[in-house]
């Protein structure tokens, strides 16, 4: 099940989503330039090393770039691959939109970063002695599909659902969209991706927009006397 595009418009540009696509993407090509790229160093300069960042080893000094904390971030805007790259975007494309309308541009960055944190977090305790350093912007976004589910449960998505020659478009509620992505998460396994910092951003998400939102709803109901 592959979205393409949901039906849900918005009122605002959403200038922090664009930014922050564009950030991963010009960050991607500055990796390709790179020859530590190449050679996999890159990814265990700026990348999320969990052992790291417990202090549990250290990096041998020709790979240390930044402290160790800092790889929080850093890590949320670096990609593997191309097709890594591109599935994130199109998340994010998707369904990052709505959530920066909801919460206005520096809610949504503050929202979107916390939810990445939620996700490192959930990954570096499922293992705190891992080697394997973590990069890509699933966690942060995933902590976005949990609050799209939270507020636009209802919205209409179209997906491509392939089955060879027979693949199929249909438009299905962003609920069962989002809650088959979740589940997916659960029963996937190998390849290397960060299953758990999925998990994580997601459940940080859906419970982190239940306070942007609060905040969000009491910021307007102040405002109601003097429109």
């Amino acid at each position: 099940m592959i979205p393409l595009k949901d039906d849900n418009p918005t009122t605002n540009k959403p200038i922090v989503t664009y930014l922050l696509i564009g950030s991963c993407i010009l960050i991607f090509l500055i990796q390709l330039s790179s020859q530590a790229y190449k050679t996999g160093q890159l990814f265990y300069s700026y990348g999320l090393i969990p052992s790291v960042l417990m202090g549990n080893k250290q990096l041998p000094i020709d790979l240390y770039a930044i402290p160790a904390y800092l790889t929080i971030f850093t890590s949320m805007f670096m990609h593997g691959g191309f097709m890594h790259l591109i599935g994130n975007m199109l998340y994010m494309w998707i369904f990052a939109d709505n959530i920066e309308d909801n919460l206005g541009p520096s809610k949504f960055l503050i929202f979107y970063l916390f939810c990445g944190i939620g996700a490192a977090m959930t990954q570096v305790f499922m293992d705190i002695y891992s080697q394997v350093p973590m990069v890509g912007a699933s966690g942060a976004i995933g902590g976005v599909l949990g609050a799209y589910l939270i507020n636009h449960p209802n919205a209409r998505v179209l997906v491509l659902i392939p089955f060879g020659f027979f693949s199929q478009l249909i438009k299905i509620r962003a609920l069962y969209v989002l809650g088959f992505w979740f589940i997916l998460q659960f029963i996937s396994s190998g390849g290397g991706v960060a299953y758990a910092a999925h998990i994580g951003g997601f459940v940080s998400g859906m419970i982190l927009i239940l306070f942007f939102n609060k905040k969000k709803g009491k910021k307007k109901f102040l405002k109601r006397p003097w429109n």
